[in-house]
C-alpha cells in the first residue's frame, strides 16, 4: 500500500470510529434524558376525565378545541372548592401507603383545582412547560404549572391570572398558600387565545416564562423533587395542551 493509500484508509478509519463514538453517545441514557418528553392525548377519550393526568381537586375532562384533544378544567361546578371524586384511591396510586396525609392537605387547598401528571416520574431540573387557553371564570381565570408535589400535598406552581394580568410563584406547604415573587410586569392576554407558561428549574434557580419573556427569576430554598401537573384555581376554565417535560442531563 502505497503512502498516499495508507494515509486515505487511516483517514476512512478514523471518520467511522467517529461516527461509533457519536451514535454511542447518542445513545447514553443521560443524552436520552433531555429529550422532551410531551404527554400525549390521542388515546384520550372527548367528554371523559383525563387518564394522563389524575384529577385531584377539581373537574377536569378531555374536551376538544379545532379538531384537537385538550384538558379542561371546569370550574362552573365550583362552589367552595371539592376534592375530585375518588381522591383517596388516586392519591394511594401516586403515593402508595402515605397517601393519606396528602389528602388532608389536600383538603385543605380545595380552592385550587390540580391534576397531577400519571406517568412523570420525580422531576428535579430541567424544564416544564404548557400551552394555555383562558375560556372563562367570574372570580378567576386562573392557569398554571403544578410542580414540586410532595407525598404530604405540599407544592409550588407558577400561574397565570386572567384576571390580574400577572405571571406568579406560590408555595402551597402546610395548608398554608404564601406569595413568593410576581412577574417583572403585567401581560394582558385575551381570553380565547392560545399562550404558554415555561418554568426552568437548575438547582435551586427557577425562572418563569410567559409566552417566551423571562418574567420571574428567583432562589428557592432548597432543590425542587416531585411530581408535576396542571394548576388552576376557583370558577376558571381553562383548556392545556402540550404539556411538556424536559429533563437536564445528568
Amino acid at each position: 500500500m502505497t503512502s498516499k493509500s495508507a494515509k486515505g484508509a487511516a483517514a476512512a478509519a478514523c471518520l467511522v470510529l467517529a461516527a461509533v463514538a457519536f451514535r454511542a453517545c447518542a445513545q447514553e441514557p443521560g443524552a436520552a434524558s433531555t429529550r422532551p418528553v410531551i404527554v400525549s392525548l390521542s388515546t384520550e377519550k372527548v367528554g371523559a376525565e383525563p387518564k394522563s393526568f389524575v384529577p385531584m381537586v377539581g373537574d377536569w375532562i378531555i374536551a376538544q378545541d379545532d379538531g384537537k384533544k385538550v384538558v379542561m378544567v371546569d370550574g362552573r361546578k365550583w362552589k367552595r372548592g371539592q376534592p375530585a371524586g375518588g381522591l383517596a384511591d388516586k392519591a394511594r396510586e401516586i403515593y402508595g401507603a402515605r397517601h393519606e396525609d396528602f389528602i388532608d392537605n389536600v383538603a385543605a387547598f380545595a380552592y385550587f383545582p390540580i391534576a397531577v401528571a400519571r406517568n412523570i416520574d420525580n422531576f428535579e431540573n430541567g424544564e416544564l412547560s404548557v400551552k394555555f387557553k383562558m375560556i372563562g371564570g367570574a372570580l378567576d381565570r386562573c392557569s398554571g404549572i403544578l410542580f414540586n408535589v410532595k407525598p404530604n400535598g405540599d407544592y409550588l406552581t407558577v400561574r397565570f391570572n386572567g384576571t390580574e394580568d400577572n405571571l406568579v410563584l406560590w408555595t402551597f406547604n402546610s395548608g398554608k398558600r404564601t406569595f413568593v415573587k410576581r412577574g417583572a410586569e403585567n401581560a394582558p392576554l385575551e381570553l380565547g387565545t392560545w399562550h404558554e407558561i415555561r418554568v426552568g428549574i437548575h438547582g435551586t434557580t427557577l425562572t418563569g416564562y410567559l409566552d417566551g419573556k423571562l418574567l420571574i427569576e428567583y432562589t428557592l430554598k432548597e432543590p425542587v423533587s416531585g411530581k408535576v401537573g396542571l394548576w388552576s384555581k376557583t370558577d376558571s376554565m381553562s383548556e392545556f395542551d402540550a404539556f411538556t417535560v424536559t429533563r437536564a442531563a445528568k
